[in-house]
């Protein structure tokens, strides 16, 4: 799966907006120009992981929602990357993972 900066730019700017803050405040809060943070939400430049973590952290969001736009707490959270490793899987391994995840989930 390809980054989308464009994509994770907006949930930050979001994530800061719901949160009440002004670019020159989370830029501040970063030790980061506002031209920068500024660029971080609008996609045109990538952003570090340290960064992310840091602005997550303050916005109160995950780094799988900005990097996926699932949440953990989300009903369909890892349901495509769930899809996804299944989708090559032969039917004997999907049956045998299908077993794991019962005794996980049932205990």
């Amino acid at each position: 799966m390809a980054l989308d900066y464009k994509i994770m730019g907006e949930r930050l700017r979001n994530a800061r907006l719901a949160k009440g803050l002004t670019q020159d405040q989370l830029a501040e809060k970063i030790n980061v120009s506002i031209a920068f943070l500024s660029r971080i939400e609008s996609g045109k430049t990538r952003i570090n992981l340290v960064r992310l973590n840091e602005i997550c952290d303050i916005t109160g969001v995950s780094e799988a929602y900005v990097l996926g736009g699932t949440s953990e707490n989300s009903a369909s959270y890892l349901t495509e990357e769930f899809n996804s490793l299944l989708k090559d899987c032969p039917p004997e391994k999907r049956k045998q993972i299908f077993e794991i995840a019962k005794i996980i989930v049932n205990g």
